[in-house]
């Protein structure tokens, strides 16, 4: 049996189609909608969401700003856009156990609602994503979704993250633009007004935050406390299931049954006048069908919905008996139709949205009570434009069902016979876009899905399924080359080797090489910078068979499965001039960083050191040791022997490490060589600025004097901050180095730190260096070279 096979038999009995089927059942319960507001995927209340959906049956969404792409990785090496791929993933993964519709303002890679990195003021923030284009999106999402109600989940108080007080800041102007005709009439779409504006009544401190004012006071308390009658499990533990898929921010906590779990809500405004306290959330809003006409004004439709909602209850009450919930969701479903096709034209606005989503979310549990089973599956999961891909379908069904693959529009659908499909993709379609503006959990979200159509009893039921695989169509020109990037130091000038990856079909070429010899081949490229090139960066796009190509990167984890996002391609060249260190250089991997790949470019020669090494205490061969970002909370063989790392030190080694939050194993005792405690909460100890001025604490200090003297152009071109978990006290062995801070706030000095003791010394640093080695920032290689010059 194959690894698919097999994984799919386990994803199948994980989860049954009977829990399918109740999960299918619980937003029927409610025609009310609430949506949840943040500025990262994970942003998200997921236990008092899945309160709100396996106990009430809220119909749920989720409208995200960003795509988490500035933030890190905890399982893998995506960085910038590709680690916002996976995370736009994760997050649709997330919201599907919480039978959530997940909404991005941040559509495209360079959109400038993309996450920037860290900032402190929600105006700072919406300097970068630009206030109109932040607004333009947020109004299109609530005009979209019609939510009653929107609750953000971060206040907008000092000390809070300035993404999510620009969320919160938008939230308030967002809701009165939705109902304002004249906001964005090229939308084209319908006012809507939402009703309600919930802030949290609670503080967002903590270890990553410090808000500076007390929570606004509570309007009404959603209880999240209770179990799933069903699947056995607290509605907190639901919540972390939930937060279990977003692996690349370490999410998901195991939660012990039983715990009370509440929820303060401070109700900020309303549609229809000051805000108030309540009794619920529902005050004064439709919480079933049965409330709906009398809500809405429209007593014509008061029987259907009657009939709707009775028969909905009937079938919750029916289950497991499969047969009389069929019969009970068929007779809401010509009710909820009936309810539509009646609505006077004055109701449409509150009632018509709300039936066309109980009208789909009936559909799908139709499809579940029924003795109906269905999947759709590629035979291969990547093609390219203008190939043919094969479908097999999977249909079990003792009813007569027609089956048929929807396509977007210009792709080709043949009907080889009942369960053979074949799809052929344009010839001029574009990569599938990696980063969709919307996820629904009752339509198909793939380009290529399944639809169902049947009968019962008259009634047409109608379904959409997503396929077991998703089918990612790759660009026409595709060329794999590694490394992308380049660096020439001038001090080391040696020609560098691109490989070649992937398919080796059709010539390859670099456009405008102006300043290179680039020579080839089979296997890739031999790229040599002439003598006199003059430093600086260069971007040579490359070709295939005379056309522009594209790079693809893929990215694929159990959680997520495949995901593929295609760029242009183009070789990033960057050409500085830095005197190198001596000494040999081991490096301790924290998983996190390339530090070790990008040294080796820049013309050192850098050894990694194992667990072994590290047990055995085998350092004497090194003169100078990285230890990566995160490294002593992902290597626990270098913290189980960091003595040995001591005493190394104190015989004369050279020891850097980079940053390490305060809950990556640092204890500020035992893991330096003299007390150094990182700063909580981090918010208070970095510095988001990337050209905030940098001061020297010790000018004549031997670290800026060779080899290379570092100077104001060493602190040039400095992308996303200066540098972030900055130590916030230390032992007077450490002697601080640099000073700097963001506008308005108090001068840090806990940026640069280094010790004598014994015959060594170390250096911790919280400056955000390897990610300037990724942006091929030349300060960040000089000021490297000298942290790693032993004999300084």
């Amino acid at each position: 049996m194959s690894k698919p096979e097999a994984d799919r038999l386990i994803n199948a009995f994980a989860q049954p189609r009977s829990v399918q089927l109740w999960r299918a059942l619980l937003p029927l319960k409610s025609c009310t909608s609430f949506m949840n507001t943040g500025a990262h995927p994970d942003d998200e209340i997921s236990t008092m969401l899945a309160a709100l959906i396996y106990r009430d049956g809220i119909n749920l969404s989720h409208a995200c700003s960003t795509r988490g792409e500035g933030g890190q990785n905890a399982i893998g090496t995506e960085t910038g856009v590709d680690l916002g791929v996976v995370r736009t993933r994760e997050m649709e993964r997330a919201a599907e156990i919480l039978d959530m519709t997940q909404y991005w303002l941040c559509q495209y890679p360079g959109d400038p609602l993309a996450d920037f990195g860290f900032s402190k003021t929600g105006e700072e923030t919406l300097g970068y994503w630009g206030e109109e284009r932040t607004l333009e999106r947020f109004v299109w999402i609530l005009r979209t979704e019609r939510p009653d109600m929107i609750c953000t989940t971060f206040l907008d108080v000092p000390g809070q993250h300035g993404h999510h007080r620009a969320m919160t800041q938008s939230a308030y102007k967002a809701v009165k633009l939705a109902a304002d005709p004249n906001a964005f009439p090229e939308q084209n779409l319908p006012v809507w007004q939402v009703k309600k504006l919930y802030l949290p009544a609670w503080s967002g401190a903590g270890d990553a935050y410090d808000d500076d004012l007390p929570p606004p006071p509570t309007s009404v308390v959603m209880d999240g406390s209770g179990q799933d009658p069903i699947i056995g499990m607290d509605y907190a533990q639901l919540g972390q299931v939930s937060r279990a898929y977003h692996q690349t921010q370490g999410m998901g906590t195991w939660v012990s049954p039983g715990v009370e779990k509440k929820w303060p809500l401070h109700l900020a405004w309303t549609a229809n006048g000051e805000p108030h306290d309540e009794q619920s959330i529902f005050d004064g809003l439709p919480q079933t069908l049965n409330d709906l006409a009398d809500y809405a004004q429209a007593p014509a439709i008061g029987s259907s919905l009657y009939i709707a909602q009775h028969a909905i209850d009937q079938a919750i009450e029916a289950l497991p008996k499969t047969e009389q919930m069929v019969t009970s969701l068929l007779a809401a479903l010509e009710a909820v139709r009936e309810a539509r096709a009646s609505c006077p034209d004055a109701a449409k606005a509150e009632v018509v949205h709300r039936l066309d989503a109980k009208e789909l979310q009936l559909q799908r549990a139709l499809y579940l009570a029924s003795p109906i089973r269905a999947s759709l599956k590629p035979q291969k999961i990547y093609a390219r434009p203008g190939e043919v891909v094969k479908f097999d379908i999977e249909l079990d069904s003792p009813l007569a069902v027609w089956a048929s693959i929807a396509a977007p529009d210009g792709w080709l659908v043949e009907e080889t016979d009942a369960k053979h499909f074949q799809v052929k993709v344009p010839s001029d379609a574009e990569p599938s876009d990696p980063l969709p503006d919307i996820w629904s959990p009752v339509q198909g979200n793939e380009s290529v899905h399944l639809r169902l159509v049947w009968a019962l009893h008259g009634v047409n039921v109608e379904v959409s399924l997503d396929p077991i695989e998703r089918l990612n169509i790759l660009p026409a020109n595709e060329v794999g080359l590694e490394p992308r990037a380049l660096l020439f130091n001038k001090q080391n000038m040696a020609t560098k080797i691109v490989e070649r990856t992937g398919s080796r079909q059709g010539d390859i070429s670099i456009a405008k090489a102006g300043d290179f010899d680039i020579v080839s081949n089979e296997a890739g490229l031999t790229v040599t910078a002439q003598s006199d090139i003059a430093e600086g960066l260069y971007d040579l796009p490359v070709q295939q068979n005379g056309a522009a190509a594209q790079f693809v990167r893929r990215m694929h984890y159990p959680h997520t499965g495949p995901l593929v996002r295609a760029e242009d391609a183009a070789l990033s060249v960057r050409v500085l001039d830095a005197k190198l260190p001596t000494g040999r250089i081991g490096y301790v991997a924290g998983g996190s960083d390339r530090v070790d790949y990008w040294l080796t470019q820049f013309g050192l020669d850098v050894t990694a050191i194992d667990d072994d090494a590290l047990a055995a205490g085998r350092l004497d061969q090194f003169d100078s040791i990285i230890v990566g970002v995160f490294a002593f909370r992902t290597r626990p063989a270098l913290l189980d022997n960091v003595s040995a790392l001591h005493a190394w030190v104190r015989n004369g080694g050279n020891l850097v490490t980079l940053y390490h939050r305060p809950w990556d194993n640092w204890d500020k005792d035992t893991v330096p060589l003299a007390p150094i405690e990182i700063g909580k909460p981090s918010l208070r100890w970095r510095v988001t600025d990337q050209n905030a001025e940098v001061r020297y604490l010790q000018p004549d200090h031997l670290l800026f004097a060779g080899p290379n003297k570092i100077g104001d152009q060493d602190w040039v071109d400095w992308h996303k901050e200066r540098g972030l978990y900055f130590a916030s006290s230390w032992d007077s062995a450490y002697t601080p180095l640099l000073s700097m801070n963001d506008a308005g706030e108090k001068p840090l000095e806990g940026s640069l730190l280094v010790g004598e003791f014994g015959k060594g010394r170390h250096i911790h640093t919280s400056l955000i260096l390897h990610h300037q080695l990724d942006r091929l920032v030349p300060g960040a290689y000089r000021l490297m070279a000298n942290m790693l010059d032993w004999t300084a």
